[in-house]
């Protein structure tokens, strides 16, 4: 995109350069009041759209490093992760209110290391370890 600005421009001055050599000062002078209107209004009209328009959500890049390492980037409920963890939960499909403080804001990175869990919503229900059980 910058690249098509630059050669836009290149050839605007150009053009004026050219104006001003083969016809005279007092052209060049009225073209360059032209394309500064121009220009002026393109720009006027391209922060309008900006200020206006809704930002992108950004999505959470979600990283598992290391051994037995977890990261969800949501809601994490009901899952039995360990030899011989066994859950009996059942999940609610309405959502459950984060805890105070407990959930990254939207668009934060989710990251767990070296046995750790890391989750980007809720967590509930889960059995996380050896032998671990919840009903």
């Amino acid at each position: 995109m910058w690249g098509s600005v630059a050669a836009v421009c290149a050839a605007a001055s150009v053009t004026l350069v050219v104006v001003a050599v083969r016809v005279g000062p007092d052209a060049a002078d009225k073209a360059a009041s032209v394309v500064g209107a121009v220009v002026a209004l393109a720009g006027l009209a391209l922060s309008v759209w900006q200020l206006l328009r809704t930002p992108e959500a950004t999505a959470p890049r979600v990283r598992a490093t290391g051994t037995g390492s977890i990261a969800v980037g949501g809601d994490m409920a009901g899952n039995a992760v360990g030899t011989g963890s066994k859950t009996t939960y059942r999940p609610t499909t309405a959502p459950v209110p984060a805890p105070a403080g407990g959930t990254p804001a939207p668009g934060a990175d989710v990251e767990a290391a070296d046995g750790g869990v890391a989750t980007g919503g809720n967590m509930h229900g889960n059995a996380l370890g050896n032998d671990s059980e919840v009903q």
